[in-house]
């Protein structure tokens, strides 16, 4: 059962401090990952009906992370986070402010230093406590006027859509370490349709029967329609072959386009057999993921070869 969500917005103004303290039903791995991992934060940063597009990302300390708030006209405010500490799944520091396209500092604005603090409170609850220090009072008081409270709430709650489902699908993975290759697609809403159609000409069952959206935790803030969309099928096709598939809904800020929504899923026994697949594979071509331990427990890369095949790498860690 899920715990209740913990959420603590103070604002210290005597030492010109905002503290956030806020509760999330998932592992501490998964939730780090929310935080440090470029195309994950992508989806959840920005408050509806804004997005975020990451220009790109180097977390290290001494690294940064440079992206934009995309509003639904498509009008960008570029901002950038600059990494000075590091301590994994524990704690990471820097400085936030905005900036131009170019990601020169707009001192119009004010800069903020934060520090966040990562705790796992049981092995499927973490607490993340923001401390965001800013230089003069005058700087506090104009972000939280800009409605930064308002805008980081929403974006939580945008974070608690999205690690409960993929904890939901962590729980469902399969139960063993057999090798098996497996196809798995993406579609903007009709995933459903897809499959049922694929279904007939197979004249195969699905694999566990549909798992929707709205049936994994902390989906309560999407619409119906989105609910009703499918979070994960499988469905055998010939030969010991599964096509796996997913929705992506423009709703939770997702952008598909035909050719990028089609991966061959290689799913080796060890990892040993994971790592000289993926280097020799992905020799001469493009990769977009490094094979590593992901939050949804695999050892997962992804990559597009050299005659422009996409490929994933998913080695679970059973």
């Amino acid at each position: 059962m899920n715990k209740a969500i913990l959420f603590n917005f103070d604002v210290d103004k005597a030492n010109k401090k905002i503290k956030v303290e806020r509760s999330f039903n998932a592992p501490l791995d998964l939730v780090w990952a929310a935080w440090t991992e470029a195309d994950i934060l992508d989806q959840w940063w920005a408050p509806k009906p804004y997005h975020v597009e990451t220009k790109s990302m180097d977390f290290r300390e001494g690294g940064r992370w440079f992206y934009a708030m995309v509003s639904p006209e498509n009008e960008k405010h570029w901002c950038i986070f600059d990494y000075e500490t590091i301590q994994v799944e524990k704690m990471f520091a820097g400085k936030d402010a905005f900036c131009d396209e170019n990601g020169v500092i707009n001192t119009s604005f004010p800069s903020t230093n934060w520090t966040n603090n990562f705790n796992a409170t049981d092995a499927d609850a973490t607490t993340v406590t923001c401390e965001l220090q800013f230089k003069a009072l005058e700087d506090l008081e104009t972000l939280v006027k800009m409605g930064f409270k308002e805008g980081f709430t929403a974006g939580l709650q945008n974070l608690d859509a999205y690690i409960s489902a993929q904890f939901y699908l962590r729980k469902q993975k399969k139960p063993d370490n057999r090798a098996r290759v497996s196809y798995y697609v993406n579609f903007p809403g009709n995933t459903e349709e897809a499959f049922n159609f694929y279904k007939s000409v197979f004249r195969t069952e699905f694999v566990n029967g549909i798992q929707r959206l709205g049936e994994a935790p902390g989906q309560e803030g999407l619409s119906e329609a989105v609910k009703k969309m499918v979070l994960h099928v499988e469905l055998p096709l010939l030969g010991g072959h599964i096509l796996m598939g997913t929705d992506a809904p423009k709703e939770m800020g997702f952008t598909l386009t035909q050719g990028n929504n089609m991966h061959i899923n290689v799913e080796p026994s060890t990892r040993e057999e994971a790592e000289r697949i993926f280097n020799e594979l992905s020799a001469g071509g493009e990769v977009t993921m490094p094979l590593q331990d992901m939050f949804f427990g695999a050892y997962y890369g992804s990559f597009t070869d050299k005659y422009g095949i996409n490929w994933m790498i998913n080695h679970q860690n059973i």
